[in-house]
């Protein structure tokens, strides 16, 4: 069998469950496991991705007025691949290839099996999709031992961190304009041992005004930008530092403030969206949960 993988989280999910000698090609975005970036890329932005977040959501927004696609296929190189199964989702067109970005130029001599993955957003939907792509894959007892040990991960994360104090919790997907998370961000927080506020559960994450945030002051603000790693959100932090009243929120005044690895750990569908309740109990309850992927995958921002 020969998979295209045109989603992060599809890749991370295949090579989990033991299938990842079929993938013969990916998306740009695909880079987890390291090896995977060896493979050949079918697809790219339609845009400059490496500006600052207000330049990337102008972008954004202009694109999606016009009705140009965000992403672009290499039909050309897509068909010599020759793919059985081609991994693709529906989620959001906005944060990576969706059957339409593959279907645009209709080349007939690729003939492929698709399977949207991944498509829903929450964590029950998300272990869905495990098993859906374990299934076309043969997979089907790698995918339910998948599903099984994630479970085991929220649970025992739960367990540890029930009965202690929940702060109150600013996850936030994107710096200018801010975005709050949504999806199964709340879920995460909610595992963690904190309350997710304000957010909503399974449903996308959506603009917010500054002054909302701001007087919610929390207790503690987790940011994480959307296909941002560690590094680039650090560098984007000085427009957030910048919003009036910054210093006078709690989450600031009590040094709890950290910045994650977003395109890795938040705003993935995959394995490592259950990884995150991990990081995120890390940060919430230092007491109880030793620091194990701090400098990797988040960081405390300094006063």
């Amino acid at each position: 069998m020969r998979i295209v993988s045109l989603l992060a989280s599809a890749t991370e999910l295949v090579c989990a469950i033991g299938a990842g000698e079929s993938l013969v090609g990916r998306s740009h975005e695909c880079d987890e496991p390291e090896w995977v970036r060896r493979l050949p890329a079918v697809s790219r932005p339609t845009f400059d991705v490496s500006g600052p977040s207000a330049e990337i959501d102008r972008l954004v927004r202009e694109h999606l007025a016009a009705g140009r696609p965000l992403y672009e296929i290499d039909e050309e190189r897509l068909v010599s691949l020759a793919p059985d199964v081609l991994l693709t989702q529906t989620h959001c067109e906005v944060c990576a290839v969706t059957p339409a970005d593959v279907g645009r130029g209709g080349a007939p001599a690729l003939r492929r099996r698709e399977v949207v993955a991944l498509r829903t957003g929450t964590l029950e939907g998300i272990l869905e999709g495990f098993l859906e792509v374990a299934s076309v894959l043969g997979r089907e007892k790698e995918g339910e031992a998948l599903v099984r040990a994630s479970r085991e991960r929220v649970a025992g994360v739960r367990a540890r961190t029930s009965g202690l104090e929940r702060p109150r919790v600013a996850c936030l997907e994107w710096i200018d304009p801010v975005f709050t998370m949504g999806n199964w961000g709340p879920e995460i927080v909610d595992a963690a041992g904190g309350e997710a506020f304000p957010a909503t559960a399974g449903v996308h994450s959506t603009a917010m005004r500054w002054e909302v945030v701001h007087d919610a002051d929390p207790d503690v603000m987790v940011v994480a930008p959307c296909g941002f790693s560690l590094a680039r959100a650090m560098a984007e932090m000085p427009a957030l530092q910048a919003r009036p009243g910054w210093r006078d929120m709690r989450a600031v005044r009590d040094g709890r403030v950290f910045v994650a690895d977003g395109n890795r750990f938040f705003n993935r569908s995959g394995p490592s969206a259950f990884e995150t309740v991990e990081l995120l109990a890390e940060m919430l309850h230092p007491d109880v949960f030793a620091p194990r992927h701090r400098g990797v995958a988040w960081q405390r921002l300094s006063s």
